[in-house]
Formats: structure tokens, sequence, C-alpha cells
């Protein structure tokens, strides 16, 4: 296996987890939206502390 092989293999292996980190995302904000929380993934139980 050269250094070409290996690049080429490791860059197909980025490419599919930030696709399955999109796609895992954007399910993830879809269903979220009926259950009353705020939608935002960034946003925590902390944040929910200074609504109050």
């Amino acid at each position: 296996m050269t250094q070409q092989d290996l690049l080429f293999l490791v860059l197909i292996l980025i490419g599919l987890s930030s696709l399955t980190i999109v796609v895992v995302q954007m399910v993830r904000s879809r269903r979220g939206r009926d259950d009353g929380r705020s939608g935002n993934w960034w946003e925590g139980p902390w944040d929910e502390d200074d609504r109050r």
C-alpha cells in the first residue's frame, strides 16, 4: 500500500464521518422541535437556569 493509497483512505474516512455528523445533526434538529425545547444543539440545560 503506497502513501497515496493511505491518503485516499484517510480522506474518504474524513468525508464519510463529516457527512454522518451533518445528517445526524439535521435529524436531531428536526425531531427536537416538537418537544418544547429550543431547537439549538449548542444550548444545553445550563442555559435554562438564566431564563427563570
